[in-house]
């Protein structure tokens, strides 16, 4: 194999497929990419952990030789971010070696032969529809914080995409680690009816919104069957990420989300994040939970801790229900807290027990249940 490419274009695609590719590996040939040039001038690289998959393809300015090879990903990386700018950078394979040349600097890498490469073998994917980019990079930002990160439950180490006939049909994400909740709910798109649940797994997640950032103005073709989602950004000459799926029953998170919470506190979210943000400077690892105590037009939030005294701070706020006392894990209501940006926040209470409803407004996409902590 030899070919030519710009400096710019192998780093920007070496940048999407690397972080695929764990640092520390037992099999020798998941460190590295797969480097596969044909005649037409076009280069694919791709990159896998077994579980996840991604190929781009980038235009050389010339192929002298077709063929194919594996090399050290991370290594082939860092090579390319430190050429100059503007460099074109030449790839020639020969007796096991790869040979990285550019301007005065040569280099020398080891390489494992293609055949030896796996590929994740997608099979029929017979669902497949679009869903635009930015669309889909808002439903990853609203829903991931609340993936669980506990492997026992590995069932809830991802987002739950489902169908549902409610509203003349919708797409919802969900994601839950049984302390908090996120749902965000779209309009179906065309060609997902009849679609299986399935569970994305959080790797692919992370990996799928670092690729939808330099892509946010077209659309992302999404092809899944009850194992594997394929997800093409950019269309022709893109970036295709493939995943296994997670193999299990994600929990039937609507019975937690509550209907009758009759009490309702309207507050600024920017504003009540900052409140939470300073009191809980005192909370400790034990004691991470910070009390509200509501009252009409106001909110006290306070923060006791046995090592680091006390702290309080008043919010106002509409609320004309009963005297409440709850108390919130401090970092998941930051974190739900976060999501909302617009200038009023609605949290829907029941009672000192039981789990809250929080919602930008009854017509947002998005919702969050709060499960309380005892204070």
């Amino acid at each position: 194999m030899k070919a030519k490419i710009e400096r710019a274009t192998l780093l920007r695609c070496l940048s999407h497929v690397q972080s695929v590719v764990e640092r520390r590996n037992t099999i020798p040939i998941l460190s590295n990419v797969l480097i596969e040039a044909d005649a037409g001038g076009m280069v694919k690289v791709m990159a896998t952990d077994l579980d996840l998959q991604v190929v781009e393809s980038m235009r050389a300015n010339a192929v002298e030789t077709p063929g194919a090879i594996t090399v050290s990903a991370h290594l082939l990386f860092d090579i390319a971010r430190k050429l100059p700018d503007g460099s074109e950078v030449s790839l020639e394979t020969a007796d096991n070696r790869m040979v990285v040349k550019a301007g005065r600097s040569r280099f020398q890498l080891p390489t494992l032969p293609r055949d030896d490469f796996p590929v994740i073998v997608e099979g029929d994917l017979p669902t497949s529809f679009k869903l635009p980019a930015k669309l889909l990079a808002e439903v990853i930002d609203r829903t991931r914080f609340a993936i669980s990160t506990e492997e026992t439950r590995y069932y809830l180490n991802g987002i739950f995409l489902h169908v549902s006939d409610e509203d003349g049909g919708v797409l919802k994400a969900a994601a839950t680690d049984g302390h908090r909740l996120a749902r965000f709910t779209m309009e179906r798109p065309d060609g997902a009816e009849g679609m299986p649940d399935v569970i994305v797994p959080r790797k692919a997640v992370a990996e799928l919104r670092k690729l939808l950032e330099e892509a946010m103005e077209g659309a992302v073709e999404i092809d899944l069957s009850p194992s594997k989602i394929r997800f093409t950004l950019g269309g022709e000459g893109g970036v295709v990420l493939t995943s296994k799926l997670i193999d299990g029953t994600f929990p039937d998170y609507n019975r937690v989300i509550p209907t009758g919470n009759d009490k309702l506190l309207k507050v600024d979210p920017k504003v009540f994040f900052a409140g939470v943000d300073r009191v809980a400077t005192i909370a400790t690892e034990k004691t991470r939970a910070v009390k509200m105590g509501l009252e009409p037009d106001k909110v006290t939030l306070t923060v006791t801790s046995p090592d680091n005294g006390n702290a309080a701070e008043e919010v106002s706020a509409e609320y004309s229900s009963d005297p409440l006392e709850i108390g919130f894990n401090a970092a998941y209501l930051k974190d739900v807290l976060g999501q909302i940006d617009s200038d009023m926040v609605e949290l829907h209470f029941a009672d000192a027990g039981a789990p809250t409803l929080i919602r930008k407004d009854e017509n947002s996409p998005a919702l969050y249940v709060l499960m309380p902590m005892r204070v």
